[in-house]
């Protein structure tokens, strides 16, 4: 028993000092000394700033240091981790801490040299990466993203051999790498298996060898260029590929299987550009969760292989080149939460399968070519929250289900066809509504004052009818946009003494909605923008008014109203206000200098120009055009400033000599002064204009020679100096590529001299193409935009072209003394819808080569000395012409035939005294020689009246003989009366067929659509 007892007691003593031992290696190390200096030292190098990380992080930010005390274990610490064996410090983590402040490379943070992971994202640290982050070389993982770090990344973060996670990322590309840093780092960091350098400056092409372990690939706005290496889409173990935001970046899809295909969970590649189809590879992708291709430049149908995407919860394909229909397999992937095929050319109907989706919160089917209407509903769209089928060409009415959606926030289906009325809305989960430009018609609901959320909405461009009381969006207290302009309904204000309106309303367009008083407004004290246009105000604008709009006024449009005076338009902090055509009386208002757009066009406005006008340096658009201003333009005020685009005081009566200077720099786009007194010269500074489109100096009374120097602006369309007092030659310079984009050319009623410019002709390339785009308003501001408008002379009248300055293209070189020959190059010009050489001393033929310009509805040739036949080409290929005028010269010999020409008068060819042919009463015969009797064939109406009665009875008398027999007795009967009559029966005979033959062509070829207004 004892010897039991002594072995035990051996035992014991044995074992005792070894779980001593085992107990101290088991208990974690503390903290040393200098590695708690060292991350308090760190620490007071930064401050905590509460609102520093709150944009990155939200609510989640907060100050970890402030548990830091040198009073307890640095490793017990927030956001401190220690090595338990050795009490290093191998994680530090402070990302959205509320840190402000600078790390520079004698920071105590590089004595902590054992850290494994550090983490300092979504702080406000803007500094420079010290190359000392490279002696961290147990890192693993890095994250400095987000924290305002800034500057070259230094090549030492590529010695971090051990890193499997790299986060750089920064706004505004304030990082960058040096030429080969990027390439370097790839090739260095072997174990890399995520790298975020979004928005960083990389600019250079991606390498073509990636490290195998790559999971994460984070490379969007980085300025990435060439190709992208197919053995990116083979990574074996990528699940997410981030390309976004590369413009000069392009590639290829695979065509087979992806090796990536069965990890790949998240790929966005907009907007690279790819060449070919969207390819059915991408059906491999099954893991696939997020599929973002927007702006790629894509093409075909979307493949049918997309279905086998079970798993997809985001597709996006925007703005692309695909074609054909939405495919029906679309239904099957019932995991889709946003769904975006907005400018796509798609077409057909949306399919019925796609209400299956019963998780789809995003619908985006914008800008397409879909057609037909809305499928009925199905099981589906229970958490449909936005749906967008804006520009497409939907039609019939709207489904009541759409009305019914309790999720429904965003309804956007405006520029459709849809018809008949809207639905009474069930739920008020609706915060924005887009209905404009459509057919709807009827009342509007009274249910839209139950969608108490209700934020936005436009129902614009409608058929809405009846009356509409303001009081029926009194209840919707957080509405801040309204339009239901362009409607045929009439607002109303029953009860005038009670608040309307919501105090939230910031945009209210009510264009054209029979409004005749401003009462309604008194509640709605924080208007921005207020468009009233097209309505039936009058007088003054009352006092309570301009109280209520002083503070928040931005944009003001009572354009096209019955307003006599505006007087306090100095009190609004307008920066852009339109009051065209009205009935303002008296001197000019004077807006506050911040105002960009002002209109006061079409008023009976008097007097001169203000000069405090010269302290509006940030006018983008002046435009007092069709008043009664005089004076001369303030000096000041011809120093254009750089931001001015539009500059239009035609049809004043301004004086004084054209004093504009425009630096080089200048937007400006349209100058019209056409119509004033203005004297002087052209003013050469004119050329520093690049921008210039339009330039009208007509009617004024300027003396100069031609500005062939303006031929050096890239850009200018219109150029009109009619109507001055210019003269000499017009001698084209040495200079190639003159005028290259003028479409309208008009220098009537000058004093140029010698042959026409021949040499001019041949570089209006822009006169040489057949482009049919009509060019959009100069800015757009709401209702506030501005059109471009020319006075020309087509088809004998004086007329104002607006809005189609791109479609009508015109010469007009008439009134002056021009001498020598028509030049054939003009034949080339074949865009060319008017042509007026009239009024002139031009000699010689006409030549055939005008037959080409195949475009040409005004012809004016007329008050020359042009000689020799009419060109055949003219009459057979000229089928667009309406006007033609060849009148007063000296042409010879019978008139061509054609369809155009047979619907041409007697005086288009007044004043040729040896023209034969219809029209006119000398006619050709069969061998193109004139009759020997043409005096015997002259019938006046009187004698030509009784003429066809006698053949008339002379008919009747052999019609029981028969047709033939009864021509024979009237022939008898008459031909001793008037020899000629036969002749002259066959010529109207030969015009009334060919004018049937005309009419009925013009029905075949369906001119209806075609410019019939120029």
């Amino acid at each position: 028993m004892g010897y039991i007892f002594g072995h035990l007691l051996l035992i014991l003593l044995c074992f005792f000092p070894c779980q001593l031992a085992f107990s101290s290696l088991a208990q974690p190390q503390s903290c040393s000394k200098g590695q708690s200096l060292a991350l308090v030292e760190f620490m007071q190098t930064l401050v905590v700033e509460a609102s520093s990380s709150s944009y990155w992080c939200g609510q989640k930010s907060y100050a970890k240091t402030s548990t830091w005390n040198m009073s307890r274990d640095c490793c017990l610490w927030d956001g401190v981790i220690c090595d338990e064996m050795t009490g290093h410090v191998i994680e530090l983590d402070l990302s959205c801490s509320n840190l402000v402040g600078k790390i520079d490379s004698n920071s105590s943070l590089f004595n902590l040299s054992h850290l494994q992971k550090l983490n300092l994202s979504r702080n406000f640290l803007p500094s420079l990466i010290s190359p000392k982050f490279g002696r961290f070389l147990s890192l693993t993982h890095l994250d400095l993203s987000y924290s305002s770090f800034l500057g070259q990344i230094p090549s030492e973060i590529s010695h971090l051999s051990k890193l499997q996670s790299l986060h750089l990322a920064q706004p505004l590309r304030m990082l960058s790498f040096g030429p080969y840093d990027f390439k370097l780092l790839l090739q260095n960091l072997t174990l890399l298996r995520e790298l975020d350098l979004t928005e960083v400056d990389i600019s250079s092409a991606i390498p073509q060898n990636l490290s195998s372990y790559i999971t994460t690939l984070r490379l969007g706005s980085t300025e990435l260029n060439g190709i992208i290496p197919e053995t990116i889409f083979h990574l074996p173990n990528l699940q997410v590929l981030t390309l976004s935001n590369n413009n000069q970046l392009g590639g290829y899809f695979p065509k087979t299987k992806w090796n990536s295909s069965a990890s790949l969970r998240e790929l966005d590649l907009s907007p690279v550009k790819f060449y070919g189809d969207l390819p059915e590879s991408l059906g491999y992708l099954t893991s696939l969760q997020s599929l973002e291709l927007n702006s790629c430049n894509l093409s075909g149908p979307i493949p049918k292989s997309l279905w086998n995407l079970t798993r997809l919860e985001l597709l996006h394909l925007s703005k692309n080149h695909l074609e054909g229909p939405i495919p029906l397999s679309l239904g099957y992937l019932t995991s889709l939460r946003s769904l975006q095929l907005n400018s796509c050319n798609l077409s057909g109907p949306i399919p019925k399968s796609l209400w299956n989706l019963t998780r789809i919160e995003f619908m985006d089917f914008r800008n397409n070519h879909l057609e037909g209407p809305i499928p009925p509903f199905t099981s589906g769209l229970q958490n449909l929250n936005t749906l967008l089928l804006t520009n497409n060409s939907l039609n019939g009415a709207l489904p009541s289900w759409i009305s019914s959606l309790p999720s429904l926030s965003e309804l956007d289906l405006s520029r459709n066809h849809f018809s008949g009325q809207l639905e009474d809305f069930k739920y008020n989960t609706l915060v924005r509504i887009n209905l404009g430009h459509n057919q709807l018609q009827g009342p509007l609901p009274k249910s839209l004052q139950n969608l108490v959320n209700l934020t936005i909405l436009y129902l614009s461009f409608n058929n809405f009818s009846g009356n509409v009381d303001v009081s029926i969006f009194s209840n919707l207290k957080q509405l801040t946009d309204l339009d239901l302009s362009y409607n045929s309904i009439s607002l109303t204000n029953k009860n005038k003494t009670k608040s309307t309106l919501p105090e939230s309303l910031t945009s209210l367009l009510l264009s054209a909605c029979e409004v005749n008083e401003l009462d309604f407004l008194r509640s709605a004290k924080n208007l921005e923008q207020l468009d009233l246009s097209h309505n039936k105000i009058q007088g003054t604008i009352p006092d309570w008014a301009w109280s209520n709009w002083m503070h928040s006024m931005s944009v003001l449009d009572l354009s096209h109203n019955m307003l006599t005076s505006f007087d306090h338009i100095h009190l609004l902090p307008l920066y852009a206000i339109d009051l065209r055509s009205n009935f303002l009386q008296g001197s000019l208002p004077v807006p506050q200098p911040s105002v960009q757009f002002f209109f006061m066009s079409n008023n009976n406005l008097t007097g001169e120009i203000p000069s405090s006008f010269c302290n509006f340096t940030s006018l983008i658009i002046l435009d007092l055009s069709r008043n009664k201003l005089k004076g001369a333009i303030p000096q000041c005020l011809g120093n254009m400033s750089k931001l001015l685009v539009v500059f239009d005081m035609q049809n004043n009566s301004l004086s004084g000599n054209l004093q504009i200077t425009c630096t080089s720099g200048s937007s400006l786009k349209s100058f019209n002064l056409h119509g004033n007194k203005l004297e002087g010269k052209i003013p050469g500074s004119l050329a520093n204009c690049k921008q210039l489109e339009v330039l009208d100096l007509g009617n004024n009374h300027l003396n100069d020679t031609f500005p062939m120097w303006l031929g050096t602006l890239p850009t200018l369309q219109v150029l009109s100096l009619r109507s001055n007092k210019l003269h000499g030659h017009i001698r084209t310079s040495s200079i190639e590529n003159l005028f290259p984009q003028l479409r309208i050319l008009d220098l009537s009623g000058n004093a140029f001299t010698a042959e026409l410019p021949t040499s001019l002709f041949q570089q209006l390339k822009a006169m040489r193409r057949m482009d049919q785009t009509i060019k959009p308003p100069i800015s757009d501001e709401g209702d506030l935009y501005y059109t471009d408008s020319v006075t020309v002379v087509t088809k004998g009248l004086e007329r104002e072209v607006v809005r189609i300055l791109s479609l009508y293209t015109t010469i007009d070189l008439s009134n002056n003394k021009f001498e020598g020959h028509i030049p054939s190059v003009l034949g080339d010009l074949h865009s060319l819808r008017v042509l007026n050489l009239s009024h002139n001393g031009l000699q010689g033929h006409i030549p055939p080569s005008l037959g080409n310009l195949s475009l040409v509805e005004s012809l004016d040739l007329s008050s020359n000395q042009l000689a020799g036949k009419i060109p055949e080409q003219l009459a057979s290929k000229l089928t667009s012409l309406a006007v033609l005028n060849l009148s007063y010269n000296h042409l010879e010999g019978c008139i061509p035939r054609g369809p155009q020409f047979a619907t041409f008068e007697n005086n288009t060819y007044k004043g040729n005294d040896e023209l034969r042919g219809f029209p006119l009463s000398r006619g050709c015969g069969s061998n193109g020689m004139p009759e020997t009797n043409n005096t015997t064939r002259e019938f006046d109406k009187e004698s030509n009246s009784t003429f066809l009665s006698e053949f008339r009875k002379a008919m009747l008398m052999g019609y029981g003989s028969g047709l033939i027999i009864g021509f024979f007795i009237a022939y008898f009967m008459l031909s001793t009366r008037n020899p000629n009559w036969l002749s002259w029966i066959v010529e109207k005979l030969e015009y009334i067929i060919i004018a049937r033959r005309r009419k009925k062509q013009q029905g075949q070829r369906c001119y209806g659509g075609r410019n019939n207004g120029v």
